[in-house]
């Protein structure tokens, strides 16, 4: 492409982009044009250049509020560039939430879906880093399938790759950084396992020195082993060494496994891939029935249990286990929030769970996905043991009251409206007439920062929503003052 009508395409790109930055465009043609919320109102709003959008995280980085966007495959044009580039990753300023202002695109891998772009992102600052350079903010990620990558962010607009810390991989997913030691645990796919995804352990303390500890999963996964191996990992919250565990989720829809590891045996354990090793971390581990998958794992840890102040044992731990809906148009059971009280760690078990109602929006005949697939991740104290945020696909973002988690509460939820950016999904489009593939809105990920902002994504190109808490939801929170 000549620079000249590169010039032209980005010029009539941006035009176009102009009109739907600030808010969604409303498709007169569908049906699903309007948001729907309850206790919750739209802030702000980015298409994110019409890309297939999972992780989003959120830092402070020198006074403004970055966020880091992890795409799916795919390709679109970059109006900044006009070029078609790989979905990979958007790094937005959203310091004013009502006007996010896109900085840059950084391409991933070739491919659709989760077989290219660059869904994983982690970010670090070097003040954190036991090794960090203290004028530095790093960024991990995935390119595609293949590799796990560090970058330097401390501008965000102009990133620089500063290695490939394992590569030759066949899958990734959504990896764990601890800021505070360096420790990674990264979800790889090496060639000679038996499973597309299991744990990689890095010391990245000096982002500039990876350096390689060991490989871990569950034993039936590793390398020589024989029979059904336990299904693959999906991804894992680390407490760091304050509290010493690891707490981990495999499978999606089905076959899920809790798993609660021990930190200290991970790291400092026997190393060599065997029986033995890999069962030497584990602490216990919960199998859940075959329908029933394990996507986000989120301690719940030190609860006090108001209902129970009278009572011996008030104090509980708990995990929030988030199933992922894989099917589109409900062809699969019912993808729910499980809570698993794990006081005794050796015996957790379930002791509640929510779902969202299919006939309070006729969720299924949406089409694409309908039910669970991640909750936030920031232990924010504005948040952390009153409220979760789980995105529920076709149902959009949906907000728990859980400070008593043996009794979720529903207490808010956003629906974003459809735009002429949403489309169906590609899997869809390749298993059937696409004629009867529809385009519903698909919250994908959920993420809140130290602001109290909430952040969701959209699987189906729709873009970036910044939301905020309204009315009797707000109140359950602990916002700063300002």
């Amino acid at each position: 492409m000549s620079k000249g009508l590169r010039a032209a395409v980005a010029a009539v790109v941006l035009a176009w982009l102009a009109g739907c930055q600030s808010t969604p465009v409303v498709n007169p043609d569908r049906p699903d044009t309007q948001a729907e919320a309850y206790n919750m109102r739209l802030v702000g709003f980015n298409n994110l250049q019409a890309r297939s959008a999972y992780q989003p995280v959120i830092v402070e980085q020198n006074g403004r509020w970055i966020a880091y966007i992890g795409h799916h495959g795919g390709q679109r044009v970059n109006p900044q560039t006009g070029l078609l580039e790989n979905n990979g990753t958007s790094i937005l300023d959203v310091t004013d939430p009502k006007a996010p202002k896109y900085l840059v695109h950084i391409p991933g891998e070739l491919g659709e879906g989760e077989a290219g772009g660059a869904q994983m992102v982690r970010i670090c600052s070097g003040k954190q880093l036991p090794k960090g350079d203290p004028a530095k903010f790093y960024m991990l990620r995935v390119f595609g399938d293949q590799a796990h990558e560090m970058w330097d962010v401390t501008v965000p607009e102009k990133p620089q790759r500063m290695s490939v810390i394992v590569g030759n991989l066949r899958s990734t997913h959504k990896s764990w950084w601890e800021c505070d030691t360096g420790i990674a645990y990264l979800v790889a796919g090496p060639k000679d396992w038996r499973v597309r995804r299991m744990t990689k352990v890095y010391d990245l303390s000096d982002p500039a020195k990876p350096v390689f500890i060991r490989d871990y999963g569950l034993d039936g996964q590793q390398p020589g082993a024989t029979g059904q191996p336990p299904f693959e990992l999906h991804g894992m919250i680390s407490t760091g060494p304050q509290r010493n565990r690891i707490y981990m989720g495999h499978g999606n829809n089905k076959f899920g496994i809790l798993q609660i590891v021990d930190r200290d045996k991970l790291l400092n354990g026997p190393k060599e891939v065997t029986r033995e090793n890999l069962d030497y971390p584990q602490v216990s581990r919960l199998e859940f029935p075959t329908n029933i998958g394990a996507h986000t794992v989120f301690p719940l840890l030190d609860m006090e249990i108001e209902d129970f102040k009278k009572n011996r044992d008030s104090k509980r731990n708990f995990i929030v286990a988030v199933d992922e809906s894989i099917n589109d148009e409900c062809r699969e059971a019912n993808q729910q929030v499980w809570f698993i009280d794990i006081t005794q760690e050796t015996k957790p078990f379930g002791v509640s769970n929510w779902t969202v109602r299919e006939a309070s929006g006729n969720f299924c005949d949406r089409g694409a996905r309908f039910g669970a697939h991640a909750s936030n991740e920031n232990m924010t104290p504005i948040f952390y043991k009153k409220l979760i945020f789980v995105s529920w696909f076709s149902a959009g973002l949906r907000v728990l009251d859980i400070r008593n988690p043996y009794q979720p509460k529903e207490v808010a939820y956003y629906i974003p409206a459809v735009t002429p950016d949403t489309k169906p999904d590609p899997t869809c489009v390749r298993r059937r007439n696409p004629a009867t593939c529809k385009a519903p809105i698909q919250t994908n990920n959920v993420e809140v920062d130290d602001r109290g902002y909430i952040y969701i994504t959209d699987r189906s190109d729709t873009g970036l929503h910044i939301l905020d808490l309204t009315g009797s939801a707000r109140a359950l929170a602990s916002y700063p003052a300002k």
